[in-house]
């Protein structure tokens, strides 16, 4: 059996900790193509971090990089999960790892669960990975799980295949399924996007009660910033790859540094009340589009920003830690 990679780290008070993160695809003519730049985060047991970013900021390869699942990217720096090194950890390694100490919720529960399984049976399957037992036990872990992701109907629930469930019963399962064997830490990954606003908020408010009730810490990935309000401790916000700002989410919300921060929360709609009547402002916008292939030199973000300067063509920004607890990257970021 193998054993986790021995290595010491200086990152042993947090749960997870990622340090200069890139991640590269091979390109055309032998370049590669970054996912990922220099991605610097961590996560402190029982916390709450959303991810914040358009589709293609580099979200789902951040989640997948720390489940070890991007077997054709190039992967460089380090990332500790309880101060092993995952980088270096053995396949063999990563099969005990994965479900028992982290746990990921992917986007779509329908396409993640086996259609030819029932769901109890999938559930189950990950217990009896990890922990083994007796038939007879796993099946009360498994209904314990159903009745901690918010199911009512346990025994429908655990005999029926996915096709004869809702799409919030879908999500539930998956919810159960990945906090079955009790993980460290979870990544959600757009769990919500299929849903109305109703399931969206039955979701997030299973995923609170989780997260306080069995201490796992969570990363909540999504692209809509109205989610992550009054649901995640801290938020870091991606771009082409980067984390470009970072603090708690009430801070960061009410007084954005970086300025596709504010662009993004500028999408939120806001409903005004002005004699009596309550109206929609109309959202604005964030000009041109994201791309990741140009973005060797200076701020990937400069086409698009409204603060550019001539520097923000030229060179990188790099971190600077504004305040505690308040990073971002950005020549020009609001004081």
């Amino acid at each position: 059996m193998s054993t986790p990679h021995a290595i010491s780290s200086p990152y042993t008070s947090t749960l997870l900790c990622v340090r200069g993160l890139t991640v590269s695809y091979a390109g055309r003519g032998g370049q590669d193509a970054p996912a990922l730049r220099q991605v610097n985060f961590e996560i402190a047991p029982g916390e709450i971090v959303g991810i914040l970013g358009e589709s293609g900021s580099g979200k789902s390869t951040l989640a997948l990089s720390i489940l070890g699942l991007l077997p054709a990217a190039r992967v460089e720096g380090s990332i500790f999960l309880e101060n092993e090194d995952l980088l270096h950890a053995a396949e063999s390694r990563w099969a005990k790892i994965r479900g028992a100490k982290v746990a990921m919720i992917f986007q779509e529960p329908g396409l993640a669960l086996s259609p030819v399984m029932r769901a109890g049976d999938q559930i189950g399957e990950v217990i009896r990975a990890h922990q083994g037992g007796s038939s007879k036990k796993r099946r009360q872990e498994v209904e314990a799980a159903l009745r901690g992701a918010g199911i009512s109907d346990v025994d429908r629930v655990y005999q029926a295949y996915p096709h004869q469930l809702s799409g919030g019963e879908l999500h539930r399962v998956a919810i159960a399924r990945a906090l079955a064997c009790r993980p460290k830490l979870v990544i959600a990954d757009e769990p919500t996007r299929s849903l109305d606003v109703t399931l969206q908020a039955e979701v997030l408010n299973t995923l609170r009660d989780i997260n306080r009730q069995s201490g796992s810490a969570l990363v909540f990935i999504t692209h809509n910033p109205a989610l992550l309000t009054g649901f995640v401790d801290r938020v870091c916000v991606m771009y082409a790859g980067r984390i470009v700002e970072e603090g708690p989410v009430a801070q960061v919300y009410r007084r954005p540094l970086h300025p596709y921060t504010r662009g993004l929360l500028q999408l939120v709609p806001q409903r005004t009340e002005r004699a009596g009547l309550v109206r929609r402002k109309r959202l604005s916008e964030i000009p041109g589009n994201l791309r990741t292939s140009d973005c060797g030199r200076g701020c990937a973000f400069e086409p698009r920003c409204f603060a550019r300067t001539e520097i923000c063509s030229i060179e990188i920004p790099q971190q600077v830690e504004i305040e505690s607890n308040r990073r971002v990257s950005c020549f020009n970021h609001v004081n």
